[in-house]
């Protein structure tokens, strides 16, 4: 499992014009199972992803198609991890 933290690196108003394109590139991954949450970061300085089921280097060209990045809107941190404690309503999050 990976935690992607998305940090804004132009204004929110560069921001909310690619969004449009930035909802379909994580709907489109969120359709594959790849994506199981996203949101903002308060305040809004960017975005956190949280992702299953591929590898770093798939991950990685996964969020080269992110018009965010394409455009120089935001930089991505990943960090790996693997769930071993979960509270009762995620412990789907074990086995992935």
């Amino acid at each position: 499992m990976f935690i992607v933290s998305v940090t804004y690196q132009k204004s929110l108003e560069v921001v909310e014009s690619r969004l449009p394109a930035h909802v379909a590139f994580l709907d489109k991954f969120y359709s594959k199972g790849v994506f199981i949450a996203s949101g903002r970061k308060v305040p809004r300085s960017g975005g956190i992803i949280l992702v299953q089921g591929v590898s770093r280097p798939e991950l990685e060209d996964i969020l080269e198609q992110d018009p965010f990045k394409s455009n120089g809107v935001a930089v991505y941190e990943i960090t790996e991890f693997v769930p071993n404690r979960t509270a009762p309503d995620f412990t789907q999050l074990l086995n992935l």
